[in-house]
C-alpha cells in the first residue's frame, strides 16, 4: 500500500497530451504503483537523469503525477483522479515487465539497508537516541497512555528498552510482543531479564508476525518515519489490534533536519499532525488525542493515541 495524497481531477486534454510519449507511459505504469525519488527512477527506467527529469516535469504539470518535497529528496507518484483510474487498464501494458521487478528491488534494497543500519548501531542506539530526546523520558509517556492488563506489542522495539517499560503494565506471560527487522536489536532485548516472559519476533512492520487482533494495544515509536511505506505499516498495525483497543503512535512533526537522514537513517524528514492523523483515519483508526512535545535539535515530537472501532460503531 503506497503512500498518495488526495483525490484531485487533472485536466483531460493535458493530460492525454503528456500521455502521447512511449517513455511518458512507462512511467505513469510505473509511478502508478509505486512511488520513487529521480535517482531510483533512473536506475529502473535505464535512461539518463536529465531525459527522466524532462518528463517527470511533464506529468507532474500535466497533473497526473505529484511531487512530494521530503528535504532535499523529491518523490513522485500518480494522482488519484477518475480520469488516471479510467485510463489505466490501457496503460497496464505499456512497458516491460522488468521496469516493476526492477522498481520491487529498488524498495526491497531500502528495507535491507535500513536492516544493515540498525544492525551496525544496535549497541550505541540509546546514546544516539539521547542525542535527540535529551532528558525527555519518552517510554513513561508512552505507557501512561497504555491501559494495564492488557495484551501489548511494541512494533519496532529495538533494543528493548520502551517494552521492558511496558511489561509492568502487561497481562503477563505471554501477552507482551516485541518485533523488530533488525536481529542485533532483537538479541540485545532478548538479554532483559525483564523480557523472560515476552515474545520477540522478527519481521517487518509492514508484514507482522502477528494474527488478526492479536493484541489490545501496540505502539509505533520512532519508526514510521524510518519505512518506505508508513501507510502499510499503519494498516498492518489496525491489523493486529483488537476492536476496541488503541494505537500509539510517535514521530517527529515535519522538519527540514537532513541531519536526521545522515545520522539516524531517516527516510521521511517527519510528518504533518494533518498527514498522520488523515493516515490513521484512512486506516480506519478513531484519533482521541494529540501532543505535542519539544525535543533537543530544534525538532518536536507528535504523540497520537489512536482506537480501534467496536463492530457496532462501524456500522
Amino acid at each position: 500500500m503506497s503512500v498518495r495524497p488526495p483525490m484531485a481531477e487533472c485536466p483531460p486534454l493535458g493530460a492525454f497530451k503528456a500521455l502521447a510519449d512511449e517513455t511518458r507511459l512507462r512511467l505513469m505504469r510505473l509511478l502508478a504503483r509505486f512511488e520513487l525519488n529521480v535517482g531510483e527512477i533512473v536506475n529502473v527506467m535505464g535512461m539518463g537523469q536529465s531525459r527522466i527529469s524532462r518528463h517527470l516535469r511533464i506529468l507532474v504539470e500535466s497533473g497526473l503525477l505529484t511531487a512530494r518535497r521530503d528535504g532535499l529528496w523529491v518523490f513522485y507518484g500518480a494522482r488519484e483522479s477518475e480520469f488516471l483510474a479510467a485510463v489505466s487498464p490501457l496503460i497496464a501494458d505499456c512497458g516491460p515487465r522488468e521496469d516493476l521487478d526492477r522498481a520491487r528491488e529498488v524498495l526491497d534494497a531500502r528495507t535491507s539497508e535500513t536492516r544493515r543500519f540498525f544492525n551496525s548501531i544496535a549497541p550505541d542506539w540509546q546514546t544516539m537516541r539521547r542525542e535527540v530526546l535529551g532528558d525527555l523520558d519518552l517510554d513513561a509517556l508512552i505507557v501512561a497512555r497504555l491501559d494495564a492488563g492488557e495484551s501489548m506489542a511494541d512494533l519496532g522495539c529495538g533494543p528493548g528498552e520502551l517494552l521492558a517499560a511496558m511489561a509492568s503494565k502487561s497481562a503477563g506471560a505471554g501477552n507482551l510482543i516485541g518485533v523488530d527487522a533488525a536481529p542485533a536489536m532483537l538479541e540485545l532485548a532478548r538479554r532483559k531479564a525483564v523480557l523472560s516472559n515476552a515474545s520477540l519476533r522478527m519481521g517487518e512492520l509492514t508484514h507482522l508476525p502477528l494474527a488478526d487482533s492479536e493484541v489490545r494495544a501496540a505502539v509505533l515509536s520512532l519508526t514510521l518515519h524510518h519505512l518506505s511505506d508508513p501507510l502499510a505499516a499503519l494498516w498492518e498495525a489496525r491489523r493486529v489490534v483488537a476492536p476496541g483497543g488503541r494505537l500509539v503512535v510517535v514521530d517527529y512533526l515535519k522538519h527540514g533536519l537532513e541531519l536526521m537522514r545522515q545520522r539516524f537513517g531517516d527516510r521521511w524528514l517527519g510528518f504533518t499532525r494533518e498527514e498522520m492523523s488523515g493516515w490513521l483515519s484512512q486506516t480506519g483508526f478513531t484519533v482521541d488525542a494529540i501532543d505535542v512535545k519539544p525535543v533537543k535539535l530544534g525538532l518536536e515530537l507528535g504523540l497520537y493515541l489512536a482506537r480501534a472501532p467496536l463492530p457496532e460503531e462501524t456500522k
